[in-house]
């Protein structure tokens, strides 16, 4: 075995040659092997979004539901980019019928990279479900889904599930991702559809902004940062992401409002025994949306329909 090192003074090459040297050369390059070898899982694994996605094809239910969406959400018309009511629609049945393990796997998959948070942004094809040509002033949004029941009783579920509170552990006033999580894909394929603003945050928002708010223009910035800027929310993200426990949060205080007053203990007393293995309801599950109340203190309008 023989290394060429230097050149001598002839200005030819010498070789330069100890069984010490070969040993200790030969070492190193089977170490620097054996390192890149085990760093290639770490470095090829990393989209996970990708990786929910490949799950739903193999699960009949996801593969059935999610083409049944991806087809009207894609296809065009004679005059719109595709039919947005029969998109809206395959949506909400998407998240209604198909595991959780499966739909929020691709909705809320924990990203490292900007591949990953793309096809996170593109679950639920936004150019068809989310983007229009303008953008509508959130409070007249507000208002259009107030008009709409089922828009109307699931933005309610939103705003109780996913309210903030700095005092709980979770950041969420009811301690409870899951219900979190649920209330806002609950969201999806109603006028009120939210989704990532872009591709580097956990911010969601409708379609909306706050331009021509006039004299309620702090009213209409409130109601989008309640999506935007949203702890309970972007916790509950990053929790069903990273594969904690989702369901059960011991509160630090007992926090009670007029808005929701169900503490962790007493939900547990009225269901009984709770897993804690990331299983998570179903919006068939949850209570009948005619008796939510859209609370007060998030609306400056009135909330009769």
């Amino acid at each position: 075995m023989s290394f060429n090192l230097f050149k001598g003074e002839n200005g030819k090459c010498q070789s330069f040659t100890t069984p010490e040297l070969a040993a200790h050369v030969l070492t190193v390059f089977t170490f620097a092997f054996q390192f890149t070898r085990a760093l290639e899982p770490v470095l090829s694994k990393g989209n996970n979004c990708l990786d929910a996605a490949k799950a739903c094809n193999l699960n009949d239910t996801c593969k059935r539901f999610r083409s049944a969406y991806i087809t009207p959400c894609t296809s065009s018309t004679s005059n719109e980019i595709c039919n947005k009511r029969k998109c809206h629609k395959a949506l909400r049945l998407f998240f209604d019928k198909v595991p959780p393990k499966h739909s929020y796997g691709m909705l809320f998959c924990s990203c490292r990279d900007v591949a990953c948070t793309e096809r996170r942004r593109q679950t639920i094809v936004p150019v068809c479900s989310y983007e229009d040509r303008e953008k509508p002033n959130c409070l007249n949004l507000q208002e259009s889904c107030k008009k709409n029941y089922i828009c109307r009783s699931r933005l309610a579920d939103f705003f109780t599930n996913c309210q903030p509170e700095s005092r709980s552990v979770s950041s969420c006033l009811k301690e409870n991702y899951a219900d979190c999580l649920l209330a806002y894909s609950g969201l999806i394929g109603t006028v009120m559809t939210p989704n990532y603003i872009d591709s580097s945050s956990l911010s969601v928002a409708p379609w909306c902004d706050c331009s021509n708010s006039g004299n309620d223009i702090d009213e209409c910035q409130k109601f989008l940062n309640f999506f935007q800027d949203n702890i309970c929310l972007k916790n509950a993200i990053q929790a069903f992401g990273n594969g904690t426990d989702v369901n059960v949060w011991q509160p630090i205080l007992p926090v009670q409002t007029t808005t929701a007053t169900t503490t962790t203990a007493s939900r547990l007393k009225n269901t009984g025994s709770e897993t804690t293995n990331n299983e998570i309801p179903s919006h068939n599950d949850s209570p009948a949306c005619a008796n939510l109340q859209i609370p007060s203190v998030m609306f400056g309008h009135s909330t009769a329909s």
